[in-house]
């Protein structure tokens, strides 16, 4: 297989994302963050206005899953913070439920589930809510399966999932593509740096006075709505000789968010501080692990990837354990907000969600306009995005 070299990148980044967002109305849903915030906005809905928090900015339910913190605890968190902004918490919760009535279409569910859905989104994030961000919440079937994997997980099955051995080396392929000595230079600079030897030795009660190497680095071809920026996977060696350990790093350029930004939003100005600010309010045990930092003198996103982290993968679901995802999912994103709101804040925000709603099985008419709206908006725009590729594929 002939590799690209670094100038070949973009255009087969770009063609391959066109293809991915092809693949299914779901993934076009996924990797259309950009459009969903401008036909949000060209649509004229009116939103409750809730408090500026940190929100995902692109809360999607694969954008959530299992986390694991540096002492190896896990819990459900949100787990992509790329689009993160002080934000109204509103526009979280319509792409959460924006991205569910998609995977009920999928699912080829009834509209009947799919209305049951929305309306769970709204009660389960109030409840949570509620709660102040405290209390544990009832795991439906398949997070409990997704847990109880993710607990069981080591290092080995990691380097066999991410780079396909324990060797330490990345296999060069269809993932992995070769770097420039630029770049090279430019990761071996950053992982050196004093920010990162915090992360890499803080995990796992690691020795602080540890050696830490990069031992081999790759551009990683991952994602669907990032593909085309900078994203390297780096193998790191921590410590010597017996005690020597591996650590996979996940280094993701920073761009500016699409996601609207609230005005008089005291943010950090450089978008990886961005991106690890808003993790480590919205999902503390990943803000933890995260630094920000520079490669080629773009704004980078540090990670150590652990074995416990894990995507929320829905394959299909029944109706009633549908339902059951969708009200667990927003009882975590109302956790995120939740956890920023004093007990007044989160009383009145609890009280606008429920505007201009009727009793019965109904959500509130603000949400469902904006999902039934955005659905038949995203269902356009991704046959058109179909028929384009079709025609260039001919």
């Amino acid at each position: 297989m002939k590799l690209p070299k670094p100038d070949q990148r973009q255009d087969l980044l770009a063609a391959r994302q066109q293809e991915k967002m092809a693949r299914s109305a779901q993934t076009y849903v996924r990797g259309s963050t950009a459009q969903f915030y401008a036909w949000l906005e060209q649509d004229g809905h009116s939103l409750p206005d809730g408090p500026s928090v940190w929100i995902c900015g692109d809360c999607h339910y694969g954008n959530l899953g299992p986390v694991a913190n540096s002492k190896g605890d896990v819990a459900i968190q949100i787990r992509d913070l790329d689009q993160t902004v002080i934000g109204n918490p509103a526009h979280d919760v319509i792409r959460l439920a924006l991205s569910l009535a998609s995977a009920a279409r999928g699912f080829d569910l009834s509209g009947v589930t799919t209305a049951r859905m929305v309306e769970q989104i709204v009660d389960g994030y109030q409840a949570a809510l509620a709660d102040g961000g405290d209390a544990d919440q009832d795991k439906p079937p398949v997070v409990k399966g997704l847990l109880k994997t993710s607990r069981r997980r080591q290092w080995r099955h990691l380097a066999e999932e991410r780079i396909e051995d324990v060797r330490p080396t990345i296999p060069l392929g269809k993932r992995f593509w070769p770097l420039a000595d630029d770049e090279r230079k430019s990761l071996a600079a950053l992982i050196a740096s004093e920010p990162l030897r915090d992360l890499i030795t803080g995990l796992y009660s690691r020795p602080s006075e540890a050696e830490v190497e990069l031992v081999d680095a790759a551009y990683w071809v991952k994602g669907c709505s990032s593909l085309g920026l900078l994203r390297y996977a780096a193998l790191v060696a921590v410590g010597e000789g017996k005690k020597r350990e591996l650590a996979l790093v996940d280094v993701k350029e920073a761009v500016k968010a699409a996601a609207p930004r609230a005005s008089k939003a005291d943010m950090p100005k450089d978008n990886g501080e961005r991106v690890v600010a808003g993790a480590r309010n919205l999902a503390p045990y990943l803000g933890e692990r995260m630094r920000a930092g520079r490669v080629l003198d773009r704004s980078v996103f540090v990670r150590e990837l652990l074995p416990q982290d894990l995507k929320l993968e829905i394959e299909t679901l029944q109706p009633g354990e549908a339902v059951l995802v969708a009200r667990f999912l927003a009882g975590v994103v109302g956790r995120a907000h939740g956890r920023q709101m004093d007990q007044g804040d989160r009383k009145a925000w609890a009280r606008e969600l429920d505007r201009n709603r009727s009793g019965g099985l109904d959500a509130p008419s603000w949400l469902w306009r904006s999902v039934t709206e955005l659905m038949a908006s995203h269902e356009a725009a991704y046959l058109d995005h179909c028929r384009r590729c079709a025609a260039i594929a001919a």
